[in-house]
């Protein structure tokens, strides 16, 4: 889509809530395990070799381009001739929007893309596009508005898929590569860290998200998150920007935690 902040109220909660934090003091950090060592060690080693993890994984993220109702047929009033001279509605709001995604393919076999659900929300049609420059139409299998997730088919062959990693084995400061669409521009790729894991976005909210300072932007959404060893360890889905039409990246954004898509995929059925 052409935004990330697909619920403003939660994402203006966490403004507060991470105001409250500062103001109350200083976090206690936890001292590192032998475990979170050992992934952060290997993250470190893996990230020497940068090229190569995106040359890995790069072919099985997609971009998603979505055919929109247009806001004529969302809001009768717009039709209306009248009504669009009197208050100045240009003639664009009766045709079809056209919005952008990513998304990235999870099983080769059977064409399934996971994307987020507000990526195809409403979707009249929608296209994948892959690396090697095909167009391939998308039918939604699955659609869970709840955790922001949608699983699309596609028919195509020779196509590349990335496993699911285990994100409840995730470390703060573990590296991560973003791979997605931003603003429509194609695929494009940011690396950063893993910033928080089990992060809330709003009080009352069950959902859990993975933080992280990779740069991504609007276009950005249905992305994955991917780990030194290439794999998909969440699904990039929000930012928090002090914009407030969610158009600037300020190095914090959330991602699906796989364990959450995997959930979702085992509903899929094998």
């Amino acid at each position: 889509m052409s935004t990330l902040r697909a619920q403003p109220p939660a994402l203006t909660i966490v403004v507060v809530a991470l105001l409250s934090a500062f103001i109350g003091g200083l976090a206690v950090r936890e001292l590192p395990t032998k475990s979170t060592e050992g992934a952060m060690a290997r993250s470190a080693r893996a990230t020497q070799d940068l090229p190569g993890l995106v040359a890995r994984t790069a072919p099985a993220v997609v971009n998603i381009a979505v055919l929109q109702p247009s806001p004529a047929e969302q809001n009768p009033l717009l039709r209306d001739p009248f009504f669009r001279q009197y208050f100045g509605v240009p003639d664009s709001a009766l045709q079809p929007a056209i919005s952008a995604g990513s998304g990235v393919i999870v099983d080769a076999a059977r064409g399934l893309v996971v994307t987020n659900f507000h990526v195809v929300q409403n979707a009249r049609a929608v296209e994948v596009g892959l690396k090697d420059g095909r167009q391939v139409a998308a039918d939604p299998v699955a659609l869970v508005p709840k955790l922001d997730l949608a699983v699309l088919r596609i028919e195509a062959k020779n196509l590349s898929a990335l496993p699911l990693g285990d994100s409840a084995k995730l470390a703060v400061g573990q590296s991560v590569v973003a791979i997605g669409n931003p603003f429509g521009l194609g695929q494009t790729v940011t690396a950063g860290i893993v910033s928080a894991t089990n992060r809330a976005l709003a009080q009352g909210d069950e959902r859990r998200f993975i933080q992280t300072d990779a740069p991504i932007n609007p276009g950005n959404s249905g992305g994955p998150l991917i780990d030194a060893a290439g794999r998909v360890i969440g699904i990039n889905s929000a930012l928090f920007s002090p914009d407030p039409r969610g158009q600037g990246n300020v190095g914090i954004g959330f991602a699906i935690p796989s364990n959450v898509v995997r959930g979702v995929l085992q509903q899929v059925g094998k």
